[in-house]
């Protein structure tokens, strides 16, 4: 490819950008890039091809699109659940991408291909790019042609290897006919590592976009799974851990993962959603085939709802109430050793704190802002804050990162290890009840703590629980002499 360039599409659901308008532009025009990443390949490879190859650039005006030959489109497509714990009340929100496409077929030239990046429903290409390019083709007298549509879904890792997710890693494509399944496949060829990464090409655009849908409704599925395990171990003194770990020898079972606070991220809550809407609305059936898809939305979605209930208990052991107290969550993205808050399980913790009453603050040496919260009013959209489904919410637009984890730590009475980061796996018992400054209560989420450690703090006058870790009364007996 010669030259690339880029733009921000107008959207029609008011979502909130965190970077402000003039720098999606300014910045990148100079060779920065407008957000942090934690990938160091992020920031030279932008300025590389702005300042050195002179390959890419940004612009805000839609005639950019009459010069294209390819056009990726990667708007947001996403899924509102009106009701929370229920994906099945909810509806995809296409609208934002069904205007980019409408100004798309007013301006590309017939022969330009259009490849679509965004996880959509299935049928989105074929049943709703290709109707609207089509009539902006007619109303512009370019009668008979066939817009040359293609679908390829991004698989892209937040974190260090942001850049080598999309270079280094396979990639599913199609195209509607055959000539947009060869230019497709030649584009992608172009720029990604298919010599050890081949292409997978598939006939019909709906097969790609059902790739996605069924891939992260998968690891979804799996996760709900192992969160009943979790609750099945809490209850009956059974280390989940242990067992996962146990299973995990056989390479049939070598993917089992710790279902932890919640799934987070922004495709795995809610890709089974948009397949579910495309088959009752885009295909028009009325029958029910879906159960596990959206049942697993739900547990994954309400996980976190445990957590709360986890700290009350172990505050009340200690002859304490969650109104009177202060809880430090440590880890607000929803992945370890990243910045990414989309989703996260976190949120879902200090939220029902906050409405249980309870002082809520935050640390994560990867998030500066946790927009989510400080601007709730509006992100991820008017109105769709987690926030409306909690009470007691409103003085939450004034919650901070803390940096300082001795300084967040101190005083509380309620520690949360909500996220596998590097430097919470690091810490011992004794350098944690140091920063509280007496004692308190530890909730561990993601197995984090071993049963040494677990062990120490009880030693220490703390109280333990953790999800899935239903040993820790065991080992609270021995401590106690029981």
């Amino acid at each position: 490819m010669d030259y690339w360039k880029g733009f921000d599409m107008e959207s029609s659901n008011g979502n909130v950008s965190v970077c402000p308008a003039g720098e999606a532009f300014d910045l990148p025009a100079k060779g920065i890039a407008p957000v942090e990443a934690e990938d160091p390949e992020v920031a030279p490879l932008i300025s590389r091809c702005v300042l050195e190859k002179k390959t890419l650039t940004a612009t805000f005006t839609y005639e950019a699109l009459t010069l294209a030959d390819v056009v990726v489109v990667d708007v947001q497509c996403d899924y509102h659940k009106n009701e929370f714990g229920n994906v099945r009340n909810g509806k995809a929100e296409i609208g934002a991408l069904e205007s980019s496409l409408k100004v798309i077929g007013e301006k590309i030239r017939p022969e330009c291909l259009v490849l679509i990046e965004t996880t959509v429903p299935p049928g989105t290409t074929e049943y709703v790019a290709n109707p609207i390019i089509k009539k902006a083709f007619e109303q512009r007298g370019f009668e008979g042609i066939e817009p040359l549509l293609s679908h390829s879904y991004e698989r892209v890792m937040p974190g260090k290897n942001y850049v080598a997710s999309i270079r280094d890693f396979w990639r599913v494509c199609s195209g509607i006919n055959e000539t947009a399944r060869e230019r497709v496949t030649t584009f992608l060829t172009q720029i990604l590592n298919v010599d050890e990464f081949p292409l997978t090409v598939l006939d019909r655009p709906i097969e790609s976009e059902t790739c996605k849908i069924v891939e992260n409704s998968y690891r979804a599925t799996l996760l709900a799974f192992l969160d009943e395990w979790s609750v099945f171990s809490e209850r009956n003194g059974v280390d989940l851990t242990k067992v996962i770990n146990a299973i995990k020898v056989r390479p049939t079972h070598s993917n089992m993962i710790f279902p932890g606070p919640g799934i987070g991220g922004y495709c795995l809550p809610k890709d089974g959603g948009l397949g579910v809407w495309s088959y009752n609305t885009l295909m028009g059936f009325e029958d029910d085939i879906f159960k596990m898809t959206p049942m697993a939305i739900d547990i994954n979605d309400t996980r976190s709802l445990r957590v709360a209930q986890m700290v009350r208990d172990a505050l009340r052991n200690m002859g304490k109430i969650v109104p009177n107290s202060k809880v430090a969550v440590l880890g607000a993205s929803y992945r370890e050793d990243v910045g990414d808050t989309r989703y996260s399980g976190s949120e879902i913790i200090v939220r029902k704190l906050s409405e249980m009453g309870g002082e809520v603050v935050v640390h994560d040496p990867y998030v500066k802002h946790w927009w989510e919260f400080e601007k709730q009013e509006n992100y991820p959209s008017p109105g769709l804050s987690m926030s409306r489904f909690f009470r007691n919410q409103d003085q939450l637009n004034e919650l901070t990162i803390g940096q300082d984890l001795a300084q967040v730590l101190k005083g509380v009475d309620g520690v949360v290890l909500a996220v596998r980061h590097k430097v919470y796996m690091a810490l011992t018992p004794d350098e944690v009840v140091e920063m509280t400054g007496g004692k308190a209560a530890i909730i561990d989420c993601f197995g984090i703590l071993d049963d040494n450690q677990i062990k120490r703090y009880f030693e220490l006058g703390w109280e333990v629980k953790g999800l899935g870790r239903g040993h820790v009364k065991r080992i609270k007996d021995q401590v106690n002499g029981k």
